[in-house]
């Protein structure tokens, strides 16, 4: 067991501040991986093994500690893992609510590297038809994380008016992953592009609309804010060491204060989140997801902000471990929809829901 202010790689979310050790371990062969974080291929099969090596009966906590701890380590390497998880987890739900998964179809197994494509986007559609020898897709599909590098993929695509989630072979014929346009700074390697389905053969995972309305839907959108608040809680050891400095001023120790008070909130945030929606049936799942959300994105923002603030240019331009995690967790976030998802949160206590 480790304390997590002893580590700041090791984050933990428990009364007692240990960490499990399945995310020692993860932690361990992270170090262990040549590139990490910066290796696709190395890192994608770094998650892999990390998926196979997960206990069945876990708690959430256990979830979301090993995505932090591994966002403190590396963003990038979160990115990569978090929704190979995701997409472990969303088909062991299926089985579990006594869904088939044919996964022969799309030639799926312990081996495969998952990414999860349930974006949508204007001027783009994904369209599923049944056939006689089975389902294919046909279309274009938006926002394809690492479409060019994972082996397989859960992908939302249109049956008549419903969204219906299918598990597809990326490397099949029929499907083309596109190079871009990618421009971006942050997560510079986890590039995010349409991909071009011809009638690719895929499976089905649920039923129509099962995806949007399953009890794990929320869950996974905590996961990827525990990431957050793993890459950004890292940010903690510099604006530590600025204010530790011979002759540091008060300023600096605000701008540490600022960051721990707002990273402290979150974590709570996320603890008391793992508590609830671990619960047989959890009370307002997505109200409560948005909610976590929310306090997560705003406390890493806040921790980019202060860092700027704190420590000037300097670390952005001649650090570039810092420099890449400032960059990439900014892109990141904007997986969070700020005002929009507030507006949602706000409907949600306009129309009664969400008493507290």
């Amino acid at each position: 067991m480790r304390d997590d202010s002893d580590d700041p790689a090791a984050l933990s979310l428990r009364d007692d501040r240990t960490v499990g050790a399945p995310v020692l371990a993860a932690l361990r062969s992270a170090d262990d991986t040549a590139g990490f974080g910066v290796d696709i291929a190395a890192t994608l099969a770094w998650a892999v093994s990390v998926g196979r090596a997960r206990a069945v009966e876990r708690d959430l906590v256990d979830d979301w500690e090993l995505l932090a701890s591994v966002a403190a380590r590396d963003v990038t390497a979160a990115r990569i893992l978090e929704p190979h998880l995701d997409a472990l987890d969303i088909l062991d739900q299926a089985r579990r609510d006594g869904h088939d998964i044919e996964l022969d179809r799309v030639g799926a197994g312990p081996a495969s590297s998952w990414g999860v494509f349930a974006a949508e986007g204007a001027g783009v559609r994904l369209e599923a038809h049944e056939r006689r020898d089975g389902w294919t897709l046909t279309g274009t599909k938006p926002w394809c994380s690492l479409a060019a590098h994972v082996s397989h993929a859960l992908v939302t695509a249109w049956a008549g008016d419903t969204r219906r989630l299918f598990a597809v072979d990326l490397r099949a014929d029929g499907v083309s992953p596109r190079p871009g346009p990618w421009h971006a700074r942050g997560l510079a390697s986890v590039v995010s592009a349409p991909v071009d389905f011809a009638a690719a053969p895929a499976a089905t995972v649920g039923d129509p609309g099962w995806y949007l309305r399953r009890t794990g839907f929320a869950r996974g959108g905590v996961g990827v804010a525990a990431c957050w608040w793993g890459g950004a809680a890292a940010l903690r050891a510099p604006l530590r060491a600025a204010a530790q400095r011979s002759g540091a001023d008060q300023l600096s120790r605000v701008h540490l204060a600022r960051v721990d008070t707002a990273l402290w909130a979150a974590r709570l945030a996320l603890a008391d989140a793992a508590r609830s929606l671990d619960a047989p049936a959890p009370p307002d799942p997505a109200l409560t997801a948005a909610r976590v959300r929310t306090l997560v994105a705003q406390a890493a923002e806040t921790a980019l902000h202060e860092a700027d603030h704190a420590l000037g240019p300097l670390p952005l331009v001649a650090d570039e471990e810092h420099a890449r995690r400032a960059a990439d967790l900014q892109l990141y976030l904007r997986q969070h929809h700020a005002e929009r998802d507030l507006a949602r949160i706000g409907g949600d206590l306009a129309d009664g829901r969400g008493a507290w």
